[in-house]
Formats: structure tokens, C-alpha cells, sequence
């Protein structure tokens, strides 16, 4: 028995169907300007009826790169970070750039340099390094990047003159969250905090401070506790916080999970929301629109993170800028008021 194979429909076959010379394809593929309109066309016409694919690998000889991004991720099963990949994703398709994606699941190591090396050893053109911030692991990967290394931006970190990094204002958004419950009247905000290994976590902590210290309100151990990112840690570190802070009539948790586990916590002791206690989370979880009550969140545009990152990275290559060309690009965050708050 013989298997029918497709056969692979190559520029030469174009151009001999449209009795043209392959340079004639090539420019009408790569959109130059010097190709009549009514070559172009039928040029256009054939590829299509054909089902020709530019190979991106002959195009990026011609061109002399390698249309690949990589991408260093870390903690894909938070919500932030998939939804930045999404953005980031979506952007590459848009240039018609390929992306090699590096995970690493040990993120708290300061040993992921390497993970750099092997995309640079794939001659990727630039690398979007998107590790959560947690311990020393980005400074220490600073340190160590190879000489050779290509355009490179940093994600969620410590701002760094010396590189490109992209932020979301975690301290303004959190301290638009307590802004708002001390404008309603609620005076004893506790705080769930993220592990307070992760810079994001401190910088959530530090806006909740400032924003409690700016309305003459004491803060102390009384009146924050640590989960994980997590509904189960919001749950215990909420239990724990009731406890030693009684007179706490409104909760900022360090994000949306950790807010509804604390919200789960309050349902089954009758603490009554918002009466007795409000409740405004952080990250705009789509599942918290939907508990009882709706979850009041600080929201961050993370997809809008991933695509800004390709677009300063694609800008970077293009220019040929030096990779310790730094600045600091801070996106904004919003406030969403539901029935918990």
C-alpha cells in the first residue's frame, strides 16, 4: 500500500506558475516596494491556491537573524505569571517572531543563569527574563550574565538603571485598596500578605503601611499574617489574624485567592461580609467576580505586561541597543468595588 505524501509546494514552483523570477516572489513574500501591483497580486493569488508557507528558517538566513525571542519563566501555576505569557505570546505571533520558553521550577535559586546560555545557544535575538523576584535570585543573575549576552528585559523585579525592567505598581495598588477602605469608614485594616520572600508580596506590604501611617493608624504584628498566594494559606492566616486583631473591620489581601479563602473562613464562623468585616483583594481573579459576595480587587494589566515587554525587547534588537541600555517602565493598576467591600 502507498501513502500519498503532500509534496512541499517551494518559491521556485511559485514563480514558474506565475512565469516570474524567484526574486520577484521573494520581494512580494518580504513586502518590498518594487513590485508592480498587478504582479504582486497574482503573485499573492498563486501563494495562496498553492498553500505556500515562507520557510522562516530560509528567511531568517536571508535576513540574517533568527526571528526567535526566549523567554525565562518561572511559577506558571500563579495566575500572574500565566497571564503575562499570554501577553507575551500574542505579541511574538504579531511580529511573526518564534519564542523558545526556558521554565524554571526551582525559582528561589540563584543558580538560573544557565537557563539564559541555553536560549543563547539556540541564537535566540533577545530574552524577556520573567522569574518572580524572590530572594536574591534576580541580583545574583545579573551578576553572572555572559558577556555575549543579547538584548535582555527583566519582568516584575527590583528596578535597575543598569538594565531594562518592567513593572506593575504593586505599592500603588495596594495603597489604593486601603485608600478606599478608610474613605468608607473602616479604620482597622488587617493585611494578608503574600510570602514576603517574593518582592512583589513586600511591595503590597509596604503600600498597605504607608497608606495606614498617611490617616495616623498604628501598625503592628497585630494586625497583618502571611499565607502563600494561596485560598488554603488565606484561609489559615485570616483565622489567625481574627484571632489577634478583633477589632478589624476590613481586610487587603496580598492577592485575590488568599481574599477568598479568608472570605471562606468568615462564612463558615458568621462573621458577616461586608458588615462586619470588607474585603478588597488584588489581581482581578475572574472566579472572584463570582463568589458571595464579589470580590472588591485591585486589578494589573499582566497581558498588557507581556506584550510591552516584546515590543521594548523587539525595539532593543532593532536598534541594536546596548542590553544595560535601563529604564523603568511602571504600569498602572485599577480599583474594582463589588459587594465585598
Amino acid at each position: 500500500m502507498f501513502i500519498k505524501r503532500n509534496i512541499k509546494v517551494t518559491i521556485k514552483d511559485i514563480a514558474k506558475k506565475c512565469d516570474v523570477s524567484t526574486q520577484t516572489v521573494s520581494r512580494v513574500i518580504n513586502n518590498r516596494p518594487d513590485v508592480s501591483p498587478l504582479t504582486r497580486e497574482k503573485v499573492q493569488t498563486v501563494i495562496k491556491e498553492m498553500g505556500y508557507y515562507p520557510s522562516a528558517v530560509a528567511r531568517s538566513l536571508v535576513k540574517q537573524n533568527s526571528l526567535t525571542i526566549g523567554v525565562v519563566m518561572g511559577g506558571l501555576r500563579y495566575l500572574g505569571v500565566s497571564n503575562t505569557l499570554d501577553g507575551i505570546t500574542e505579541a511574538c505571533e504579531e511580529a511573526k517572531y518564534s519564542l523558545l520558553i526556558n521554565q524554571v521550577f526551582q525559582i528561589d535559586s540563584p543558580n538560573i543563569v544557565h537557563f539564559i546560555e541555553t536560549l543563547m545557544q539556540q541564537q535566540v535575538e533577545g530574552i524577556i527574563f520573567a522569574v518572580p523576584d524572590v530572594n536574591d535570585n534576580i541580583r545574583i543573575t545579573k551578576q553572572r550574565l555572559p558577556a555575549d549576552c543579547p538584548p535582555i528585559v527583566f519582568l516584575k523585579c527590583e528596578p535597575d538603571l543598569n538594565f531594562t525592567t518592567l513593572n506593575i505598581d504593586n505599592y500603588g495598588g495596594a495603597k489604593k485598596a486601603v485608600d478606599y477602605l478608610v474613605s468608607i469608614g473602616r479604620h482597622h485594616v488587617g493585611l494578608l500578605a503574600g510570602p514576603l520572600s517574593w518582592l512583589e508580596a513586600r511591595q503590597r506590604k509596604k503600600g498597605w503601611e504607608d497608606a495606614l501611617k498617611q490617616y495616623g493608624i498604628e501598625i503592628s504584628s497585630r494586625n497583618w499574617a502571611e499565607g502563600d498566594w494561596s485560598s488554603s494559606s488565606g484561609e489559615k492566616a485570616f483565622s489567625e489574624l481574627h484571632e489577634k486583631f478583633p477589632e478589624m473591620d476590613a481586610v487587603f489581601a496580598s492577592n485575590d485567592q488568599m481574599a477568598l479563602g479568608a472570605m471562606y473562613y468568615s462564612n463558615l464562623h458568621g462573621i458577616r461580609i461586608p458588615q462586619d468585616i470588607a474585603f478588597v483583594g488584588f489581581d482581578d481573579w475572574p472566579e472572584g467576580a463570582y463568589f458571595s459576595p464579589a470580590l472588591s480587587t485591585v486589578t494589573h494589566p499582566l497581558r498588557a505586561l507581556g506584550s510591552q515587554a516584546v515590543k521594548v525587547l523587539l525595539e532593543m534588537i532593532h536598534t541594536k541597543s546596548d542590553m544595560k541600555t535601563g529604564r523603568v517602565i511602571t504600569l498602572e493598576t485599577g480599583l474594582i468595588i463589588r459587594e465585598s467591600s
